[in-house]
């Protein structure tokens, strides 16, 4: 059975010693390098079955640049310090008991993820190297790319002398994931990456308990104090880097006293790409005015949506308070921005705003594990249990509690 030689090959993973885990993503890194113009062909593959207007295609491709930030990340998790087997805390009791507690791996970690065949090597780092094996369903349009990527972590784990199921790719068919959410004896965390529809059914079908990960309604209020250059700077560099990804900006919120200077300031940049803008009255007033092309007016449900397009809302607010009520109202507590000079304002959004990862005068697009320093993230946890942010290498263990004792029984 599928699920019970991946449980027993994590007993495997775990039994690996802190340089074995390095040696075995390093063989990987090299396999990657060795075999990159293949991998290239395979993953062709996949983004010709694709529509060109489809804007998951951008996530879908490698080329050569991205296998090296593979690579990379690959390398730069290497690096890291083991997250597990370390004390967390020893206390010898009155009655002569240790009581010492340990970081020990999760055991199985599954992933149910889309489009992003960079994930596959990501979390595939991430779990061997905190000593988890790992269930990788990918979707359907990377099958070819996943594949081969799978392929090529199998040979490095064989050169390491371990078991191929420690790194599982599981059919893509919807009855495979069904099996994989009621495996409850065999995998011990679910981690869904990818859209809210995707996130909710993981969520409402899991038997197994569940990490939030992936839906991202960005916000970035821009003060009546900001400086409007560094402010245009940093919403248009939200917007159109990577508009496919979770940490883009959807909403810009303009203080009502600054739209007529400022929306003209990110006229050109978002009219380059192409940005269809979604904006309430004020803001259209303006954009009609200095003849935006891409220009539609806001309905309700162009708040609180998760654009992944090059495609944006605009509110305009009298003041923080209003900036604060609407990013309350409908973010999806990911990542949130505010561009001012007002140290007040500044501290306050700081505060205030309930999201995993909160800005002052920078862009949202920084929310990710290498950014932040840990090399990669399996994806951006917008819950509060467990880990919220950047879900990487050190929120992939868990705890253990050791007793020592000499004969010790309780009255």
């Amino acid at each position: 059975m599928l699920l019970q030689r991946v449980k027993t090959a994590s007993l495997s993973v775990r039994k690996l010693s802190d340089s074995g885990r390095k040696n075995l993503l390093s063989s990987i890194s090299v396999l990657l390098k060795n075999n990159a113009e293949k991998l290239i062909r395979e993953n062709k593959k996949d983004v010709d079955k694709m529509e060109d207007l489809n804007p998951k295609k951008d996530r879908l491709i490698l080329n050569a640049e991205r296998i090296e930030n593979l690579i990379f990340s690959l390398n730069a998790i290497s690096e890291l310090p083991d997250p597990s087997n370390l004390l967390l805390s020893s206390t010898t009791m009155q009655n002569g008991l240790l009581v010492e507690k340990y970081s020990v791996p999760m055991g199985v970690v599954g992933v149910i993820y889309e489009s992003r065949p960079n994930v596959t090597i990501d979390v595939a780092a991430l779990c061997l190297r905190s000593g988890n094996a790992v269930i990788l369903r990918g979707g359907s349009e990377a099958e070819n790319t996943n594949k081969y990527l799978v392929a090529l972590i199998h040979e490095a784990l064989i050169e390491q002398g371990l078991p191929e199921a420690a790194v599982t790719l599981f059919p893509s068919g919807r009855e495979h994931v069904k099996e994989l959410l009621e495996a409850v004896k065999y995998v011990d965390i679910i981690i869904p990456r990818g859209s809210q529809e995707l996130i909710d059914f993981v969520r409402k079908n899991s038997m197994v308990p569940t990490i939030e990960t992936g839906a991202g309604v960005c916000h970035t209020y821009v003060s009546e104090s900001a400086n409007l250059r560094k402010a245009a700077m940093v919403v248009v560099n939200a917007k159109v880097t990577r508009p496919s990804v979770c940490n883009s900006l959807d909403t810009i919120i303009i203080n009502e006293k600054i739209a007529d200077a400022f929306l003209p300031l990110i006229h050109a940049e978002l009219k380059k790409f192409n940005v269809e803008i979604f904006a309430d009255k004020q803001s259209y007033s303006v954009l009609e005015k200095d003849h935006y092309p891409f220009l539609e007016h806001a309905t309700d449900k162009d708040f609180g949506r998760e654009f992944l397009d090059f495609k944006c809302s605009i509110k305009t607010v009298s003041n923080l308070e209003e900036a604060l009520s609407h990013i309350a109202e409908y973010s999806s507590r990911h990542s949130e921005a505010i561009i001012s000079e007002d140290d007040m304002e500044k501290e306050r959004f700081l505060n205030e705003v309930d999201a995993a990862a909160v800005y002052v005068n920078a862009s949202t697009r920084f929310t990710d594990g290498g950014c932040f320093g840990l090399g990669a993230e399996i994806g951006i946890s917008t819950q509060k249990l467990h880990a919220r942010g950047p879900f990487a290498l050190e929120k992939l263990v868990t705890e253990k509690w050791i007793v020592r004792g000499s004969g010790q029984t309780r009255n």
